[in-house]
């Protein structure tokens, strides 16, 4: 695993290959994740993607039998193999998982500390 940098951003993407799910109301699309962040995560765009009118989707990354993120994301943006999610809500038990495993992919705890600061100044 490994990071992207990005001049323009504030968070770190982590090249990230999890079991991860999509849903929107009654829809569900199993996806491959391209990368994930504190602020949301990255996928590609699955064949039979028809999502319905709301912008509402909860993500689920399925870290092993036990442990899962899940976040509400809106989608940010799609591209023609691409869909960028930007997480709107995530709940205590999550953001300790997710913080966990971009602090492993870091290994800069200065770094993992200024994202941080960064998300909570968001909100």
């Amino acid at each position: 695993m490994h990071t992207q940098p990005d001049e323009r951003r504030h968070f770190t993407r982590i090249a990230f290959d999890a079991q991860t799910r999509i849903s929107q109301g009654p829809l569900h699309w199993s996806v491959k994740l391209l990368d994930v962040s504190l602020k949301g995560l990255l996928i590609e765009k699955p064949l039979d993607w028809h999502p319905g009118p709301d912008s509402v989707f909860s993500a689920d990354i399925h870290l092993n039998d036990e442990t899962h993120i899940i976040m509400d994301v809106r989608l940010a943006h799609a591209e023609a193999h691409k869909l960028g999610f930007e997480c709107t809500r995530i709940d205590q038990q999550s953001i300790s998982h997710l913080r966990r495993v971009v602090e492993l992919n870091l290994g800069d705890e200065a770094l993992l500390q200024r994202e941080l600061k960064a998300l909570i100044s968001e909100q």
